[in-house]
């Protein structure tokens, strides 16, 4: 890749080689929501205007916009790019297979009140890549009202060679879990491993290649107003996650001077799957601007503020990224993550707290375990407390922490992370009859017996 190559395979270990070289080599654009400029060739951006009648080098001007053109600057996503083709030069587009992914507004099930969890995604047939891959738990809102979000899982074992995916319907939070990928975008190249997340901008074409033998994840799809990072409000002017370790990817290319090889461009739109052979890569943008732009951001960066003196903070505290809906406060989805930290409260129970929440929570398992779990949630697992179902720590966890020694402890040993949204998070048929979830979940609080002594 790098200023442009060609699109041909490789295959095997010498592919995942080279793919994981190109990867640990790569260099990037820091902080999040900038004006970030890239050009792989240097000319090759217009200086003091966007569109003039020439573009330089023979490249075609594009603009792509993530939001209307009249919304407030503060929140206005877009960005020009400098491309060897137009976007607009591409065949027609014909229904193809959704296979595992569905999308909102999910009707093919009844709202359950009942708290539920699910083992890791089995392991794919062989040949399948990330976009045959996405397999759909659920969700809410509607995509093509633009609200809601989706949680989705992937396992792939094969690299998209000839192939380009596009949502259409929302951005996409990719959380990897198991297997390093490597995201070749319009904008350039995106090394992400897990215990990093990727963010992947609504409209915006990309390719996925693993970085090993097999891949596996989470994907938030978000339907409603972009991610943005949260406010701050008392805590001041840092914290939480900061901009600048959002790293955004510098200018690359494909392109096969000789002969394009012909690629599918798959793209979602309106809850379906939409397939064209273009008969040249359409990751072939050479230089660009703006701030409608794919990021990498690696979540032990997180920086974690918590109690110092009594009890336990509400998880909003530990917000990455979230979308705003139109009442203040209340996201359409937040990311959360439980990073490592350290607990000290004093006359502290503190692990997560019991509690019962308007808002609903998916939440998955990055690596090792999760405070408030003694067994049963594992990595690339999931669990999923809808709105108002009372959950909480096991009975293990409970009574262990309700009679340990006080003294500072580092959690250290886990990544955990949560999907949050204003609306329930409807099952999808095939995830209520997975063989994956969990029978019996609600056993773990059994036992928690009567303490009242009057």
């Amino acid at each position: 890749m790098g200023s442009g190559t060609g699109t041909g395979t490789e295959s095997g270990t010498a592919a995942q080689e080279q793919a994981r070289k190109t990867a640990d080599g790569l260099s990037y654009l820091s902080g999040f929501g900038n004006e970030h400029s890239s050009e792989a060739v240097p000319g090759a951006l217009p200086l003091g205007r966007n569109s003039p009648q020439r573009a330089p080098l023979g490249l075609y001007a594009e603009q792509l916009s993530g939001t209307a053109f009249t919304e407030p600057r503060a929140h206005n996503r877009r960005s020009w790019l400098y491309r060897i083709r137009p976007s607009a030069a591409h065949p027609r587009f014909v229904r193809t297979g959704n296979g595992g992914l569905r999308s909102a507004p999910f009707t093919e099930t009844v709202p359950d009140p009942n708290r539920m969890r699910w083992n890791p995604l089995p392991d794919p047939p062989a040949g399948t890549d990330f976009v045959d891959g996405l397999w759909t738990l659920g969700g809410n809102g509607d995509a093509t009202q633009r609200s809601g979000m989706a949680v989705h899982l992937y396992a792939a074992d094969t690299s998209m060679t000839d192939r380009v995916f596009c949502d259409s319907d929302g951005e996409l939070l990719i959380v990897p879990e198991r297997g390093g990928l490597l995201l070749r975008t319009e904008f350039g190249l995106l090394g992400v491993e897990p215990g990093h997340v990727a963010l992947i901008p609504r409209g915006v074409r990309f390719r996925v290649v693993l970085l090993g033998p097999t891949a596996r994840g989470y994907v938030c799809e978000n339907y409603g107003q972009p991610f943005t990072l949260p406010e701050l409000g008392p805590i001041g002017a840092n914290g939480l996650a900061n901009p600048r370790d959002f790293m955004a990817p510098v200018a690359a290319y494909e392109e096969d001077a000789a002969v394009d090889a012909p690629v599918e461009v798959v793209n979602k739109y309106c809850g379906n799957l939409w397939a064209a052979r273009y008969d040249h890569s359409p990751l072939d943008v050479v230089a660009w601007h703006g701030n409608h732009v794919p990021y990498v951001y690696d979540l032990h960066r997180f920086n974690v503020i918590g109690t110092i003196s009594y009890d336990h903070p509400d998880p909003s505290v530990f917000t990455v990224l979230t979308s705003p809906s139109d009442t203040p406060g209340l996201a359409g989805v937040d990311f959360v993550v439980f990073a490592p930290r350290w607990l000290v409260g004093e006359d502290t129970f503190r692990p997560p707290y019991f509690h019962r929440n308007v808002m609903s929570e998916y939440m998955g398992l990055i690596e090792g375990a999760y405070d408030a779990k003694a067994e049963g949630f594992v990595p690339g697992g999931g669990s999923l407390h809808n709105m108002m179902s009372a959950h909480g720590p096991d009975r293990e966890t409970f009574e262990r922490a309700s009679s340990a020694e006080l003294k500072p402890q580092k959690i250290d040993d886990g990544l955990a992370f949560m999907f949050e949204t204003r609306w329930p998070v409807i099952p999808t048929g095939q995830a209520l009859a997975a063989g994956h979830l969990q029978s019996g979940y609600d056993d773990v609080w059994q036992g928690l017996q009567r303490r009242f002594r009057p």
